[in-house]
């Protein structure tokens, strides 16, 4: 064995402790430290020839890559939709790297069976139907790959083919429809070979919604004269988290023959909230459904779920056949449910944090980000220079500039708060208007740290 390697399991016990004091540090400081660092990265370094052991390689990290790490686990990180981690999130990702379980099948280990558990507990938070079975995937993208792969394939038999077997090319071209499709969308059709432009954008509700307008979805159905396509609606958009009426466009279903796939990568977890749950009902009428899990669950990069009711679809596109892996018979492994075949147990973190705060706990969560998000959105009303753009709905601020709202007025406007080390937003577009959006998701966050977050942003819309 390599010295320097015999050297550190030796001394194994030891290496933990100093990684687990240093991420203590780290975690400890997330409201002290700049939310996002602008500078510039270190320069690469050529590869080491000998190595300095697992203690070398923390004090190298720790003074060169440390310092450049946004605080994006922490309070006042509002850009894209980012959760933190809870400390029972986190004890169970510390713990999937230590039992490092190959989590593609059943063989060997208890540990797809965690998986199964936790997917029940899933859908039971979100409302599902007990038709609907799951898999841990990467993100909420690998999510809605693989829920419109599933389409793929159901498109394919109600035209006699099987697409798994024959490609793409023999479903001719496909009808994909949907009214604020996220950008994932069409990247899932690229990779699907059913090509970007057959995404079809259906015209959404009058009055700054997002949401589509169910009667012109029918009115594009009905001219497909009775061709099978596929419906993606939207259980909270990105800029404004609007919600599709699901159940209403679950009801064409009696009219017009179209798979459902709901994209609920963050907006799903309105189901946890009495005064918000009416907003997801209807989706255990989706044929597949997409939930990201760090986003609002505030478990650790990368985690997401996909649930089907078609898992005899699911199989037939992702088996793997090997004689190594055996036949995906009964219950299937999960390696013939995804398209991975290496899969790390990223079940053990949601695992952990369900266990720890149930559901009772996400709820806590979740409503307090959505007081928050109102709060913000209260301020950004009051405060001179800035205004709204939509209704704060739910958890995301979508706002800009009052006068004019330029691209680098308003980009520079999300600059100037970020390098105040303050806080960090992503820059949007909407209904024709440069914005910002400041989305509420970490389990951390409290008034004060919106109070600084508001206050920041007058600053900088002073200064501009």
């Amino acid at each position: 064995m390599d010295r320097v390697l015999a050297d550190d399991l030796s001394r194994l016990p030891e290496l933990l402790q100093s990684a687990r004091d240093f991420a203590a540090r780290e975690v400890s400081g997330l409201d002290t430290r700049p939310v996002a660092h602008l500078g510039k990265a270190p320069d690469a370094e050529p590869l080491p020839a000998g190595g300095v052991g697992a203690e070398g390689a923390l004090a190298r990290f720790a003074e060169r890559w440390a310092p450049g790490f946004s605080a994006s686990a922490g309070p006042r990180y509002l850009g894209f939709v980012t959760g933190g981690a809870t400390p029972a999130a986190l004890t169970g990702d510390w713990l999937t790297g230590a039992y490092d379980q190959n989590a593609t099948g059943r063989g060997d280990s208890s540990a797809t069976a965690l998986e199964h558990e936790t997917l029940g507990w899933l859908r039971e938070l979100f409302g599902l139907s007990e038709a609907h079975t799951g898999a841990f995937v990467t993100g909420a993208t690998v999510s809605n790959t693989v829920g419109l792969a599933l389409a793929r394939e159901w498109l394919g038999e109600r035209l006699g083919v099987s697409v798994s077997e024959a490609g793409t090319a023999a479903l001719g071209p496909v009808d994909v429809l949907s009214g604020s499709p996220h950008s994932s969308i069409p990247k899932a059709l690229s990779v699907l070979g059913i090509g970007r432009d057959r995404l079809r954008t259906v015209p959404v509700l009058p009055g700054g919604r997002e949401a589509v307008d169910v009667a012109r979805l029918a009115e594009a159905l009905d001219e497909l004269d009775g061709r099978p396509a596929v419906v993606v609606a939207n259980a909270g958009t990105v800029n404004t988290v609007d919600f599709d009426d699901l159940r209403a466009i679950a009801g064409l279903k009696e009219r017009y023959d179209f798979w459902l796939h709901v994209d609920a990568a963050f907006g799903g977890f309105a189901a946890l909230s009495p005064e918000h749950a009416q907003l997801t009902d209807g989706i255990d009428a989706a044929d597949s459904v997409c939930v990201d899990l760090h986003k609002w669950l505030n478990v650790p990069y990368d985690a997401a779920v996909q649930f089907t009711r078609h898992r005899d679809l699911q199989v037939r596109v992702f088996h793997n056949a090997s004689s190594y892996l055996g036949l995906p018979t009964g219950e299937p492994d999960f390696v013939h449910l995804t398209p991975e075949n290496s899969r790390r147990l990223r079940a053990l973190p949601t695992w952990f944090s369900l266990a720890a705060y149930g559901r009772e706990g996400h709820q806590e969560i979740v409503e307090r980000n959505v007081a928050l998000a109102r709060h913000l959105g209260d301020r950004i009303t009051d405060a001179p220079g800035l205004r709204l753009l939509a209704p704060v709905r739910l958890n995301v601020v979508c706002f800009t500039l009052d006068g004019d709202p330029t691209q680098e007025r308003v980009h520079s406007l999300g600059r100037a708060v970020a390098e105040s080390g303050e806080a960090f937003m992503t820059p949007t577009f909407y209904e024709g208007t440069h914005a910002l959006r400041a989305a509420f998701s970490n389990w951390r966050t409290t008034e004060a740290d919106t109070d600084r977050v508001a206050d920041a942003l007058e600053r900088a819309v002073s200064s501009l």
